[in-house]
């Protein structure tokens, strides 16, 4: 019962302690999008030219979250949210540490990508819509994933069974289908970078 849990945050080590120790400003970089569209191959990558600007970052991925933190989670509408609540508690602790968390998620509709927004904050909440079409996504299919929800094995299958929402007020687009990895991971880079450098939010504001 939540309201009878009281926890002492006057005790807690504030925010700005641990930014100042890492000298960064802790962010979530949010990616939307169809499966295929590129979402987990960009959130690697932009970790990685994160990390060489020496920066503390930790991606979550659908698939390892799914096999652990949600495992007993199914896929019926209300699990899906559920889904999405858990990882955006769990990206605003990492945040909340001056951590830059990396989440990669289908998230299809505006409405549980708000509530996503809304637990971990607007300004700390950067989302990246993967606008990669469903063709394109179909034709890569490397999990063979389309063709399962095409032949009826796979239910609800987001872009095939199911709707997916295009985001209404994403910070920004990008489409994978004629863009290399490295290019739209250097488009995206160039918008986190000076967000989460030391001092980034004040230039910002």
């Amino acid at each position: 019962m939540t309201e009878n849990i009281f926890p002492d945050r006057d005790t807690f080590l504030e925010r700005p302690a641990k930014e100042h120790l890492l000298k960064q400003h802790g962010l979530v970089v949010w990616f939307t999008g169809l499966s295929g569209a590129g979402k987990s191959t960009l959130a690697v990558t932009l970790e990685r030219k994160l990390f060489a600007e020496g920066l503390l970052t930790q991606v979550l991925d659908g698939d390892k979250i799914r096999n652990g933190l949600n495992s007993n989670l199914g896929f019926t509408e209300e699990e899906r949210v559920e889904n999405i609540r858990r990882i955006a508690e769990v990206s605003k602790l990492f945040s909340d540490c001056g951590v830059v968390a990396i989440s990669a998620f289908i998230s299809p509709t505006n409405e549980i990508r708000s509530m996503a927004r809304n637990i971990i904050g607007d300004k700390n909440f950067f989302e990246v819509y993967v606008s990669t079409p469903v063709s394109v996504c179909e034709e890569r299919d490397p999990k063979g994933l389309y063709e399962k929800a095409r032949a009826g094995i796979i239910k609800d299958f987001t872009g095939v069974s199911a709707p997916y929402e295009a985001p209404a007020d994403a910070n920004l687009i990008i489409d994978t289908t004629d863009c290399s990895v490295e290019e739209a991971t250097g488009i995206i880079f160039e918008r986190v970078l000076p967000l989460v450098k030391e001092g980034g939010w004040e230039n910002e504001q």
